[in-house]
């Protein structure tokens, strides 16, 4: 397991970094100028759901030192785990877990309380969107616009093994040195970064994932099941399909704020007329 805090011998970059420490939010360290050293952050994670609750594993895996505060509005705050927005809204690092409905009213509450120098770390499945609301947020928080291609049901199928694992930031408004600091950090771990504009990703997205959902919502939706027999390709798409099938609500919000969904169903459809009037029309066997 990495070690990312910084001693002592370190002491002289920690003095003239302390005046940004949005790189110490972005590398998940923060500088404690009496000590001359790195100490761990603080993170605060807004929304709790499946998700929010696989990133909290995460954090705990990867970043044992760091302090996390979840906000969640179905969690009573007890002072361990679960805390007001106002003091997680107030941490370095602010990960919104939450719908992508909510965003815009999230970011809204959060901000009479985030630090000056607090990131804004979003995780949503479409980023044109989101990252449109960051860019013209005033006043400007600073940000990373990222996506983890990945979720608790694809980790949990490697056992926990996140090598090759994607994440695609599709911007951010950080240094370049400490942008590039953090995405060595990521890669250290055994992630792989990906680099693209938001609209690509989005369109990349939608016939990919958007894709996949459509699929399986479909397949789950016409009650079509595991059997004894199944081969190893239909095992496969029944996997595709057990990874999408609880994420209605996802599904429904990526087809809503991600404009290439529609243009991918039409194309689907399309598609599946046309194979499906081919197979119509052959002539049943003679007996």
């Amino acid at each position: 397991m990495p070690n990312w805090r910084l001693k002592a011998p370190l002491a002289h970059e920690a003095r003239s970094l302390y005046a940004d420490q949005s790189l110490g939010s972005a590398l998940g360290l923060v500088c404690n100028k009496n000590e001359a050293e790195f100490m761990p952050l603080t993170i605060g994670l807004i929304g709790y759901g499946h998700f929010g609750a696989f990133l909290h594993d995460l954090a705990q895996r990867y970043l044992p030192d760091a302090t996390l505060k979840i906000h969640s509005g179905r969690r009573e705050p007890d002072g361990v785990q679960f805390f007001p927005l106002e003091e997680v809204a107030a941490c370095d690092a602010v990960v919104l877990s939450v719908p992508i409905s909510a965003y815009a009213a999230t970011l809204a509450k959060i901000d009479p309380h985030m630090r000056p120098d607090g990131v804004v770390i979003d995780i949503a499945t479409v980023k044109k969107y989101t990252m449109d609301l960051l860019q013209t947020a005033r006043p400007a928080r600073p940000f990373v616009a990222m996506h983890p291609m990945f979720g608790p049901e694809s980790y949990a199928k490697r056992e926990g093994d996140v090598s090759g694992l994607r994440i695609v930031v599709t911007g951010h408004s950080l240094a370049p040195s400490h942008y590039g600091a953090l995405s060595e950090k990521l890669a250290a771990v055994g992630f792989q970064v990906i680099e693209m504009t938001a609209d690509a990703h989005d369109q990349e997205l939608a016939e990919t994932l958007f894709l996949t959902h459509y699929i399986g919502q479909v397949i789950a939706h016409g009650g079509f099941e595991r059997t004894d027999i199944d081969t190893v390709s239909f095992g496969f798409l029944m996997d595709a399909v057990d990874s999408v099938r609880h994420d209605g609500q996802l599904f429904e919000e990526v087809c809503r704020y991600n404009p290439y969904c529609h243009q991918v169903i039409e194309r689907f459809d399309k598609s599946d007329r046309h194979v499906r009037d081919a197979m119509l029309k052959l002539e049943p066997p003679e007996h």
